[in-house]
């Protein structure tokens, strides 16, 4: 019998599909990539038409024999890796390592690990398509062009081997860009106000929002202005000037993309972008799940589209119909828009089998994976049931000058809410009394004033990032998460609890970086090569065309920064802190959390310790020198050099000047100096100084 060879990514996923072919057909992996461009070089004739040099990946030898002797018993071969660029890529590679030019070799894709779509997928048997295969070298080109020229200016620069990157140094000067705004922000004191009513023949109280005056809302800035609000509105009778009672629709989701997934998975789970692409890899390629064998579980991982089959629907409703009823049936989503190109070649991420419950898998899964599956699960079933139907009841107390208002709402109808609820969904249980009409009179019993103050816009989580690069049209599906793995591993950015911190050395590598390569670090520019990376796919443009144009710039500006570099070049500061090991005076240099100080003597001494520098100004607690520290994950902070002994700690730089209202200490936001109590408020121009 003819013998056909399938040739899969991981040994996981070979498992699950050899349970689906016959014993005609043999599955096996290639782990990944087998070729790449070398580590040590920049493996692009820049000469030649910016030809890259391909090679082994060092030991995949021996994998790629075993392929070897595989494919010669074989008359029939099968490219079966991932249904994406990469993929695609990695199916060329191989076609290349295993010289399969010769032999009947096909390219197969299939959107979800199922025996229908294994099958479907080996009668609909192509050729390697050549558009996403370019549009990966062109990708591939442009970032190892960017890292192996920018990465050594970098090291010249901050003297260590640092290394940039076309999309992470854009994701960075994100990261800085909302540390600046967040540093520079001023807030203002505002104050809110709730008053308490009674309804005669009501026990309990009824509470609503003071609003303004019948015309217009009010924003309250002060005590003061509050008291004198209050003190009018004492002398003031109340009565219901409206109630108004509507129905609004809430529409179910949308099914998971790769980015909504992320999201969902950090706010909901507290999972990393990267623990999420891991889990959704494991349960994609396959799960040992009792009385079915090995499953697939969820459809292709990395997608940006939120279409959904026609099979899928079906098997949605049918459940939905089964399990709640017909009403719970939604009619057709409408599709996500949006300005960028919508890579439609698979589906969005659901599960395969809905009549595979999270219960019925929970015993076979991990719990992380059960809990991520389950939420795949229910909002792919969310998105097919109808929308949630609320009544809300909205009430306007008015004084002769002043309004309060009230609203509460009560479900009508569940609908996708029987089974999917994420926070925004949460309905507040307040309830108004029947005995509340137009024309009630209220009695104010009292009235609760809040002091608040303006927030800055709030520090970038993995999740808002990943829906803000989304947004901006930069990277893909695939490049979300090793791009925030990446800023965070060379500790450019910290993590500490879900938000992201710009680290000492990360502010240095993007200064450098928005000084010396404007372009690369535009985020309209970086949107643009994502747009032609597009166009290349399509077959609209050639690759090498895209790299040609974009290299002559990048080229420039690195000899420009070389140039600059050699003319402000520092050497190692040295410091009045002797070695106690060996007498030399220490000097300072910098490591992968930021400068320290370390031994001249290396490598015969290599004494070294941390770098405490001061900024010249006192402790406004004990009067001692405040230096810049940093947490264990490398985000900096102000604080007293006899910590413990001193527990001052600030986030923004202190002054020596104190505030000229309360006598407290003050410190740097922006161009401004403002007074550390925000109950004081003060604020002030920075000296240009």
């Amino acid at each position: 019998m003819a013998k056909n060879l399938v040739i899969v990514e991981s040994p996981s996923k070979a498992t699950t599909i050899k349970k689906f072919l016959g014993s005609t057909y043999e599955v096996v992996a290639s782990n990944g990539h087998v070729r790449d461009l070398p580590k040590s070089q920049l493996g692009i004739d820049i000469e030649n038409d910016f030809e890259p040099k391909y090679i082994t990946i060092r030991g995949k030898g021996e994998l790629l024999a075993k392929l070897r002797r595989e494919v010669k018993k074989a008359d029939k071969i099968y490219l079966a890796t991932d249904p994406d660029r990469e993929g695609e890529a990695i199916s060329w590679h191989l076609m290349h390592a295993l010289k399969l030019e010769s032999k009947n070799t096909s390219r197969i894709t299939f959107n979800e690990i199922t025996k229908n779509a294994v099958k479907q997928s080996i009668r609909q048997a192509r050729e390697i398509d050549m558009g996403l295969v370019d549009a990966q070298q062109a990708r591939r080109v442009l970032d190892r062009l960017v890292g192996y020229q920018i990465s050594p200016v970098l090291w010249a620069k901050v003297k260590r081997g640092l290394s940039a990157g076309r999309v992470q140094s854009v994701a960075l000067r994100i990261v800085a860009d909302r540390e600046e705004q967040i540093n520079a922000f001023i807030s203002k004191e505002y104050w809110t106000l709730t008053g308490e009513f009674s309804v005669e023949g009501d026990k309990k109280p009824f509470t609503a929002d003071f609003y303004g005056t019948k015309d217009k809302k009010m924003t309250i800035g002060s005590e003061e202005e509050m008291d004198a609000i209050i003190k009018e509105m004492k002398k003031a009778k109340f009565s219901v000037s409206d109630v108004k009672e509507t129905e609004r629709t809430k529409k179910s989701p949308l099914p998971f993309t790769t980015s909504t997934l992320q999201q969902e998975a950090a706010k909901s789970l507290n999972f990393s972008t990267q623990k999420t692409m891991r889990l959704a890899q494991g349960l994609y390629e396959g799960v040992a799940v009792k009385g079915r064998g090995t499953v697939g579980l969820i459809t292709y991982l990395r997608t940006d589209s939120t279409r959904i089959s026609e099979d899928a629907k079906k098997m949605a409703y049918d459940y939905i119909e089964e399990n709640y009823g017909a009403d719970y049936q939604g009619t057709a989503q409408k599709k996500e828009t949006s300005g960028k190109k919508i890579q439609d070649a698979h589906e969005a991420i659901r599960p395969t089998y809905v009549d595979l419950t999270p219960a019925a898998v929970k015993d076979s899964l991990s719990r992380d994976h059960f809990r991520l599956y389950q939420l795949i699960w229910k909002r792919f079933l969310a998105s097919r049931m109808a929308p949630a139907k609320l009544a809300t009841t909205t009430v306007k107390i008015d004084s002769d000058k002043y309004r309060f208002t009230s609203a509460a709402s009560k479900v009508v109808f569940n609908g996708y809410l029987a089974i999917y609820q994420t926070d925004e969904d949460k309905i507040d249980k307040k309830k108004i009394s029947k005995k509340i009409t137009v024309g009630t009179q209220m009695n104010a019993e009292q009235f609760d004033k809040k002091q608040h103050f303006t927030q800055p816009p709030a520090h970038f989580t993995e999740a808002s990032l990943v829906k803000t690069l989304e947004e901006l049209g930069i990277g893909r599906p695939s490049t979300y998460a090793p791009t925030i793995s990446t800023i965070i591993n060379r500790h450019y950015v910290a993590k500490e609890q879900k938000n992201l911190y710009i680290t000492e050395l990360g502010e240095v590598v993007n200064s450098i970086m928005k000084k010396s390569f404007a372009s690369i670090v535009d985020v309209n520019f970086t949107a643009y090569m994502e747009g032609l990376l597009d166009r290349v796919e399509d077959g609209s443009v050639k690759w090498k065309t895209v790299v040609e144009n974009f290299y002559p710039d990048l080229h420039e500006a690195v000899e420009v920064a070389q140039k600059e570099l050699e003319e402000v070049k520092i050497e190692d500061e040295v410091t009045d802190v002797i070695c106690e090991e060996c007498g030399r005076n220490m000097v300072i240099k910098y490591g992968p959390h930021g400068k320290f100080l370390a031994c001249p003597g290396f490598p015969e001494c290599r004494n070294t310790k941390p770098y405490l520098e001061k900024i010249g100004v006192a402790c406004p607690k004990c009067g001692e020198d405040i230096v810049i520290r940093k947490t264990k994950k490398g985000r900096r902070y102000f604080g007293c050099i006899s910590y413990p002994d001193c527990d001052f700690m600030s986030w923004q730089k202190p002054v020596a000047k104190r505030c000229p209202q309360c006598n407290g200490p003050m410190v740097e936001k922006g161009n401004k100096i403002v007074c550390m109590d925000e109950q004081c408020g003060y604020v002030q121009k920075a000296d240009k100084k």
